[in-house]
């Protein structure tokens, strides 16, 4: 039987160690799991005591609003005022998806096209690369960080490959799709950077779709920028904020679409024929999140910074050549030497075979990702201190 859009997909590579992950635990061994980012820290209390209070009032039972309740649409719009300066109309330049990835999948829909060509990091988080092939658009992969020069500086490089690729395109692309803080790669950019992206995409009529999924999990003072505080950047981009890992609320599925309103309001009117949005407790909830936990995205990153340091410390007194990310809730570590020539798949199914240890391999997020595999901080320090010594047995 054939089927559209699918079958052009490849096989999810992450399900070829997700395989041999559970072989192993069936077979008694006990895997220190460090592949997929999924948050292990809990939801805030009070969002919780919330959803009860909410789910048990019948009149939350009935259809919601797709584009998200007015109150969780304003609570949004007082969080990036109090942190970015930046004003959004609740009404018209905020609209509430069912996670990120959601709101970003349908947003390819109303952006794109059969013929047109949207520009993507690669590697890149896979919704990123194939949202637009599931519009029927052709994607146009820019290498990020792959250069081997010590002195390079991947968000320089990856600028000016933008440009050339935008240059060397017909038709023009249309879309472009980043994330900073960047999975996998942990890629920061500063304001300056986003700056200039914003006046690339003025100059040449394109859309910027920025994925914000790690606005709140940052390290060492850095703090990475809204695209849109850059002055005039509503005009040209749109931003994606998810509750996911800020606030670890990953299975409630609360996510915003924030920035241009003409771009909002066409991905509000695809969503009305498409869902009813969120079950509403889990929105109210969501909005006494925002409003009442302020505090908690910096209590995850705590846990986040305490893991980050000893996988990262753990890592390099083994050999590995890893930097400790100043964003994401990753570490992506180089492939060792001995070992590059097996490929991220291979290798990464070597880990788990030789040292019972569970990570994502680098081809999972596009071909640009095959020289590296990428760790997730999802296990706690003593489970990451297992993991470092069950690392000893690869020689490198």
């Amino acid at each position: 039987m054939q089927f559209r859009r699918i079958d052009s997909i490849p096989p999810y590579v992450f399900s070829v160690v997700d395989s041999k992950k559970r072989d192993a635990r069936r077979a008694g061994k006990d895997v220190v799991d460090l592949g997929f980012g999924n948050p292990d820290i809990a939801s805030p209390d009070i969002a919780v005591e919330k959803l009860v209070e909410a789910a048990r009032n019948p009149r939350n039972h009935r259809y919601s609003v797709s584009k998200g309740i007015p109150n969780l649409r304003k609570a949004l719009s007082e969080r990036y005022k109090s942190l970015y300066d930046v004003d959004l109309d609740p009404e018209t330049e905020v609209v509430a998806t069912i996670g990120a990835k959601e709101g970003l999948a349908h947003l390819m829909w109303v952006l794109l096209g059969p013929g047109d060509v949207a520009l993507v990091p690669s590697p890149s988080y896979p919704i990123h690369i194939f949202a637009p092939l599931f519009a029927g658009a052709e994607v146009v992969q820019v290498p990020l960080g792959v250069s081997d020069s010590k002195d390079s500086i991947p968000e320089e490089e990856f600028f000016q490959r933008l440009v050339e690729s935008y240059e060397a395109t017909w038709p023009r692309p249309r879309v472009v799709i980043v994330s900073f803080p960047h999975n996998p790669t942990t890629t920061c950019v500063d304001f300056s950077w986003m700056s200039r992206l914003v006046r690339f995409a003025k100059e040449r009529d394109v859309v910027l779709v920025h994925d914000f999924a790690y606005s709140d999990t940052y390290f060492d003072g850095f703090k990475p920028p809204s695209i849109l505080q850059v002055p005039g950047a509503k005009e040209v981009a749109v931003e994606l904020y998810t509750l996911t890992k800020s606030f670890s609320m990953a299975g409630w599925r609360v996510g915003f679409m924030v920035g241009n309103a003409e771009v909002c309001q066409a991905l509000a009117k695809m969503k009305s024929y498409l869902d009813y949005g969120t079950f509403q407790p889990i929105q109210i909830a969501a909005t006494v999140a925002l409003r009442e936990a302020q505090n908690y995205p910096a209590e995850v990153t705590e846990v986040y910074r305490q893991r980050r340091d000893a996988l990262c410390d753990g890592l390099v007194k083994l050999g590995w050549d890893v930097k400790r990310p100043r964003g994401t809730m990753f570490v992506w570590a180089p492939i060792p030497a001995k070992y590059r020539a097996l490929g991220s798949l291979e290798f990464a199914s070597l880990m788990i075979d030789e040292t019972e240890v569970a990570v994502s391999p680098g081809v999972g997020f596009g071909p640009g990702g095959d020289g590296y595999v990428r760790f997730a901080l999802i296990e706690n320090e003593q489970r990451i201190a297992q993991a470092i010594r069950n690392l000893k047995r690869l020689e490198l």
